[in-house]
């Protein structure tokens, strides 16, 4: 059965029905969520617009009461389950078009949530719905389990496996092919402290897992213009700074990326602390700096490289400072032969010892996830992905990023990026201003999920 040439029967109908869902500003709203909508009423139109689609072509739909939803196809007692989020991050700044209007340029679909992950999951829905229309009888059924919390905490996981029936094995379709058998460790921590600093205020970071792209602040004391200048010709950076009456606010212009790979972004939180410190020799800026300047964690002593996945990362996602009190949140993601309570315990030491009045505050602790690259899951992944694209060189990996799979047991990540591939400079990364995905791409993906889906559940 030729799978890529009928993904591409479905092209039209597919960028369709993303543009809808595109528009959908999907993004965590407490101050608008009821009973059914748990995350706000946004996130709840996004799942509702997925429920109209796939009522409109037959498939049965189950609402876990807005946290989660069900597009069902098959029988059997068995589930093969595929978890995709509607969900997105902020769209931020430095757009060349609207982030919430899908816009199709050189071949790529322009759009917050493109790639993370209303594209990969739209791609699945088109696999079932092919698997649907060619009437192949299976001897599982199929799950298409749609959250709506992903990028905020997983809650609606959480939800879910106490209230709906459990997968026993699938993929998510929110990584890189050909699979991630692996996933970091994450843990969000707080540093709270009521410390004397000149800096009056500072407000950056919208998220712990992503990387300050713009942030601003405001001390009390003279204009240091020059070191100011010489800062950032030194690394390369644009900002701007403004006087008024005994205030000066210095701006700093990083770049956005993803908090599981903070080196490929440029905090620009980090580098705004690290300037009021040299410049100002303010005490607590420099020791924040000293403490979490590297992103591999050296400053806290967490340094730490993993056989299977390499080093751990630290990402400064959220700055919130005055002359009162101070919150600096981070995001950590490590290997899983460093377990969060050795990390947790060397980071208060170091904290304790550096100045016993910041208080270490845990915020979240997600374990990581590990399955044997070996296993039979894996390799049927690997084998339908392969036979789809002749690609046999690029290997399965893991990441740092955290996804769906570590929710359930016998889940991996599956696709849909090809990160083999280059990509041009106008094209942003997930979580980067300019998100896209590649049109043919994103059939290919499809092409592969029908066949994976109809090998797991036949």
């Amino acid at each position: 059965m030729d799978w890529q040439q009928l993904a591409k029967q479905y092209e039209v109908n597919l960028v369709e029905d993303l543009k809808g869902l595109i528009a959908i500003p999907s993004l965590l709203d407490e101050t608008t969520k009821t009973e059914k909508a748990p995350f706000g009423l946004e996130n709840r139109r996004a799942l509702d617009y997925m429920f109209q689609i796939a009522k409109r072509d037959g498939f049965k739909v189950h609402d876990i009461d807005g946290y989660a939803g069900i597009i069902e196809y098959g029988t059997g007692s068995e589930i093969v389950g595929v978890l995709g989020h509607l969900d997105v991050v902020p769209a931020g700044t430095g757009w060349n078009s609207d982030p919430f209007t899908l816009v199709n340029k050189e071949g790529y679909l322009f759009g917050r949530g493109t790639m993370d992950d209303k594209g990969p999951t739209m791609a699945a829905y088109y696999a079932l719905k092919m698997i649907k229309d060619l009437n192949i009888k299976l001897n599982r059924r199929i799950f298409l389990i749609l959250g709506c919390d992903e990028e905020t905490g997983m809650r609606c996981m959480e939800y879910y496996r106490k209230h709906a029936p459990i997968p026993d094995l699938g993929f998510v379709p929110d990584a890189d092919f050909p699979v991630i058998y692996g996933e970091k460790g994450i843990i969000n921590l707080a540093l709270k402290s009521e410390l004397a600093t000149i800096i009056n205020n500072f407000q950056a970071g919208e998220r712990p897992n992503i990387v300050i792209g713009e942030a601003s602040a405001s001390v009390v004391a003279p204009l240091e213009a020059e070191l100011f200048d010489f800062y950032l010709k030194a690394n390369h950076l644009t900002g701007v700074y403004q006087v008024h009456d005994d205030l000066v606010t210095y701006q700093i212009k990083g770049e956005f990326a993803h908090g599981a790979m903070p080196e490929t972004g440029n905090n620009a939180g980090l580098h705004l602390l690290r300037f009021i410190g040299g410049a100002y020799q303010d005490e607590y800026a420099l020791l924040m700096s000293q403490l979490l300047g590297n992103y591999y964690g050296k400053g806290l002593d967490i340094m730490h490289y993993g056989t299977h996945m390499g080093y751990l990362t630290l990402n400064v996602g959220k700055i919130n400072i005055n002359q009162q009190q101070q919150n600096i949140v981070i995001d950590i993601r490590h290997p899983h032969d460093l377990s969060s309570e050795t990390i947790l315990e060397k980071i208060k030491n170091k904290v304790e010892q550096a100045n016993p009045k910041i208080a270490v505050v845990t915020l979240a602790v997600s374990d990581p996830l590990f399955v044997d690259p070996n296993s039979k899951l894996v390799s049927t992944l690997v084998d339908c992905y392969q036979s789809i694209t002749g690609d046999k060189a690029t290997p399965s990996k893991t990441i740092g990023g955290g996804t769906y799979a570590r929710c359930f047991d016998n889940f991996v990540a599956f696709g849909p990026d090809f990160s083999h591939l280059e990509k041009p400079d106008f094209v942003g990364q997930v979580h980067q201003a300019n998100e896209a995905a590649s049109l043919k791409n994103l059939l290919m993906a499809t092409a592969i999920y029908a066949k994976a889906l109809k090998k797991l559940a036949e």
